[in-house]
Formats: structure tokens, C-alpha cells, sequence
């Protein structure tokens, strides 16, 4: 007991609780994923496989691959059909109540897990988020489904149904995902007062100093663009560049958006302190090889 009452406080009470002790963990650092449309948490030609190589390459490492919804069937299914801000909600939730993580995750988004866990990043700082890698994600969001997963199924021929009778309509933007990022450079008016999510996150309803002091908070930012990539228009939503407003032919970067030169979000201060990390691939959409995975994202992994 002597040695006991000389150990600081505040690590006797970490000991005693058998808690993690600040700035100290046993063992890897845990990681969050988030699948993309019409995938779901498990699938072992997807986001199985995945976290089964993370495992592989760092034992020991506890990995949260996020289910929505109470089985495989209705995790497919909400990724089109359950408002996103509810999903995210559920997901700070269900983080901040993981004891796994507690110390702190990083976080791998595919696709529209991306843009989603963004938001989690901004919205729910607690536990805190590390690195974020956001593979093949629309963070300026879509003008377009060149090609929908599934592409001879009823949901995707009535998701572009839905999309063309009222993208920004209530009804619309509270039950279709895809709605909720879908940005129309043409009509950008519209998109800023009735995108109930993507105009949210992106700080164009108004600037949220909490969600850029919240994402300024990451170690990294990884953006991971397609070069070949046949699903999402503009790919260049995946470096967080998009059409010039007004048109929708010709794309501009990141660095060249007000988003970046207002620095609304903070991405213009994370570039220059080196926070922002841009790699591409040259293949379709989340198409990329085991060599390539273990080579440029595993190292941000540890």
C-alpha cells in the first residue's frame, strides 16, 4: 500500500478502475469501418475480407465493422432507405458505448461511409477519432449513377425514379440516402436550403465552428480517389473537388473551392500543417489490389 500512495491520482484511480490510463493503450488502435450502398457490415467479399487482411496485418487489433440495422438484410437496406442523420446518430451512439474505444479509433469509410463518417468525425468528438481514411468517398457529393450497384435491380431503377421526381423535395431527402448527398451544381441554391445532410456537413447552411474544430482535431485525413471510376459523378468529389457552379462539365479541385479558400472546415489549415493525405488508384470504384491495400493505407492503421 506504501507504493500505492505514491502514485499520482489520477493514475491510482485508472489502476483501481482497471481502466485505460490516458496516453497509454495495450495494444493496437482500434478501427471503426463503414461499408458503402447496397454492401453491409459483413459481407465477406467486401467488408469481411477487408477487416479479415486488417487482422491479418496487425494482430491483436479490435476492429468495428458498423452493422445499421439489426441483421445483414437491413443494413443493405438502410443504406438506401434510413435518413442519414439518424444513422449517424446511431453510430456516435453505439461508438461512444463500445468500451473498446474509449481511447480513441481510427476510422476507414467505403464509398458513402465516407461522407458518413465525416460526420461523425464533426459531430461526435468523443470517443476521439485519429486517423480518418475515406476510400472512394463523395464529399462534395453526387450529380449522378453512371452505374448503381445491382444495376438490374428494382431499387435502383426506382432510387433514379425518386431522384428525378423530386431530389429536394421533404419526402425525398427523409427517406432516400442517396438524396441526402445528391449535388446539383446547377441548381445550387436549392441544394444549400433543402440538402437535409451533404449542405450540413459541408458548412453551407452556415458555419458550425464545432464541426471545424472537431474535424481540425484529426491526426490525418486520407482521400483515396479512383481514377478509372465509372459509379460516382464526378469522381472528383473523392478529393473533395466538384463541378464549377453553374455547369456540370468542367470539374475544379478542392483547393480551388470556397469551402477551401474560406477555410470553412478547416481543410485549407489541415493541408498546410500536412493533415491532408490525397492517394489514387487506377481502377473503377473501390476496385484495388491486396498489395496496394497493404502498401499505402495499413501504415495509417497503427
Amino acid at each position: 500500500m506504501a507504493t500505492l500512495r505514491m502514485l499520482p491520482v489520477a493514475l491510482l484511480t485508472c489502476l483501481l478502475v482497471g481502466g485505460r490510463c490516458s496516453g497509454q493503450r495495450a495494444g493496437p488502435v482500434p478501427l471503426v469501418m463503414w461499408h458503402g450502398m447496397g454492401d453491409s457490415c459483413c459481407n465477406p467479399g467486401s467488408m469481411g475480407y477487408i477487416k479479415k487482411i486488417v487482422e491479418n496485418k496487425i494482430p491483436g487489433i479490435y476492429v468495428l465493422s458498423l452493422e445499421i440495422g439489426n441483421n445483414p438484410v437491413e443494413d443493405v437496406e438502410n443504406s438506401y432507405f434510413m435518413n442519414v442523420n439518424k444513422q449517424v446518430t446511431l453510430v456516435c451512439d453505439k461508438l461512444a458505448k463500445d468500451p473498446h474505444l474509449q481511447g480513441g479509433y481510427n476510422s476507414m469509410g467505403f464509398s458513402q461511409g465516407g461522407q458518413f463518417l465525416r460526420a461523425v468525425a464533426q459531430r461526435c468528438p468523443s470517443p476521439p477519432m485519429f486517423n480518418f481514411i475515406s476510400i472512394g468517398a463523395q464529399h462534395q457529393g453526387v450529380f449522378g449513377f453512371p452505374r448503381c450497384p445491382g444495376e438490374k435491380s428494382r431499387i435502383c431503377d426506382w432510387l433514379r425514379k425518386m431522384l428525378d421526381f423530386g431530389v429536394y423535395t421533404k419526402v425525398i431527402q427523409e427517406r432516400l440516402v442517396q438524396a441526402e448527398y445528391w449535388h446539383d451544381p446547377v441548381k445550387e441554391e436549392e441544394y444549400r436550403k433543402n440538402s437535409i445532410f451533404l449542405a450540413d456537413i459541408n458548412q453551407e447552411k452556415g458555419i458550425n465552428e464545432t464541426y471545424k474544430k472537431n474535424l481540425m482535431a484529426l491526426k490525418k485525413f486520407v482521400m483515396v480517389k479512383f481514377l478509372n471510376d465509372t459509379m460516382v459523378d464526378p469522381p472528383a468529389s473523392e478529393w473533395f473537388g466538384y463541378y464549377r457552379s453553374g455547369q456540370a462539365k468542367e470539374t475544379i479541385p478542392l483547393q480551388e473551392s470556397s469551402l477551401y479558400k474560406e477555410d470553412q472546415l478547416g481543410l485549407q489549415q489541415m493541408d498546410k500543417a500536412g493533415k491532408l493525405v490525397f492517394l489514387s488508384v487506377a481502377g473503377d470504384h473501390l476496385s484495388f489490389s491486396e498489395e496496394w491495400f497493404y502498401t499505402n493505407i495499413i501504415p495509417f492503421l497503427h
